[in-house]
């Protein structure tokens, strides 16, 4: 009898566990492959993208009020100063990472797209390093390129940022939700400059928009934003629970074979042309990236204790959420985060 409630126990997280990494996946690659399809038709990622922050910031406020109602705990609110002085860095990092990657999908392909954003990685380990946060142990267009290689280069400083942001305990923002709520507002007005130089003219006289003729058009492109942003908090929310409820291990394993699923999705449907160097490169870079994982995975066994890992994951798109449990936090967080995932 004993046995066999092992094996339905195991059976069931195996199963659990397969669940969310098919939500993860069906939230990453959707909104990659959606937004490389909405730019196609809709040329200002900049404004998409302030429009997915403003998408994320409401749900997380709605979030935050189904949580309180629900626990009668007043949420953390930070103050000005700290606000303005901690967190504006990271914020600003994020909106130029997430608004120079989809301003790259008007110039470059999906599957450019993922492989140059593979490399983010490397910066992440440098900036650590700088931080003190680590130990040492195809199609091509050059502006496209340079744009989402840029936001590689910003993503290295943005994890930093985000990773020493959370640590801090006494901000109080170890909850996903939470960060994500402030980070929000201060990621729109660092983007809103960009939007103003580069797209502000353009999009107020642009029939898609200000100098819109046809109600319905609008309303189909605003609704095309609009579930953009709620793929984006989902991306997120599927992120955080997948590590909730398993580990950052298994996200960063799933985040490998993520990219690969996605370069095969890029090629079979939007016909890019990926040659063997293409691959032989790529799969050096997840290598890397694997053996970077595999030896952090074996570092934190052999420390045998449960602290936080110093250093952030594979693939930096996908760990927004990575370090969103605290153990002090425990139980007390579990009714929350089922609260919250059936909101």
């Amino acid at each position: 009898m004993g046995r066999w409630a092992l094996d339905v126990a195991f059976v069931w997280r195996a199963v659990l566990t397969l669940g969310l990494v098919l939500l993860y996946y069906c939230f990453s690659i959707g909104i990659t492959f959606y937004n490389k399809w909405l730019t196609k038709s809709f040329h200002f990622p900049l404004f998409m993208t302030m429009l997915h922050l403003a998408v994320i910031f409401l749900f997380s406020a709605l979030s935050r009020a189904l949580v309180q109602c629900s626990s009668h705990r007043a949420r953390v609110v930070l103050s000005w100063t700290d606000y303005l002085r901690r967190v504006a860095p990271t914020a600003l990092a994020t909106a130029l990472d997430v608004g120079l990657s989809n301003w790259s999908f008007l110039y470059i392909t999906v599957s450019l797209y993922t492989m140059t954003k593979s490399s983010a990685v490397l910066f992440i380990l440098i900036f650590s390093l700088i931080f003190k946060l680590e130990e040492l142990s195809t199609q091509f267009n050059m502006e496209g390129f340079a744009l989402v290689l840029g936001a590689s280069f910003i993503g290295g400083i943005r994890w930093t940022l985000t990773q020493i942001l959370l640590q801090k305990a006494d901000l109080g923002l170890q909850n996903p939700i939470d960060t994500m709520f402030h980070l929000q507002p201060l990621m729109f007005l660092g983007l809103f400059p960009l939007f103003a130089v580069f797209e502000g003219l353009h999009l107020s006289t642009s029939e898609k928009i200000f100098r819109f003729q046809d109600t319905g058009l609008l309303l189909r492109v605003l609704g095309s934003l609009f579930l953009g942003g709620i793929l984006a908090f989902g991306l997120g929310f599927s992120e955080f629970l997948l590590v909730s409820r398993t580990s950052s291990l298994t996200l960063s394993i799933a985040g490998i074979f993520k990219e690969v699923c996605t370069l095969l999705l890029a090629g079979h449907l939007l016909g890019d042309q990926i040659s063997l160097l293409n691959w032989l490169g790529f799969a050096l870079c997840l290598s890397g990236i694997s053996l970077h994982v595999a030896l952090k995975a074996m570092h934190s066994r052999g420390d045998g204790d449960p602290k936080p890992s110093k250093g952030l994951g594979s693939n930096p798109d996908l760990e927004l959420l990575l370090r969103s449990s605290q153990p002090e936090e425990g139980e007390n967080e579990a009714a929350e985060e089922d609260l919250v995932a059936q909101g």
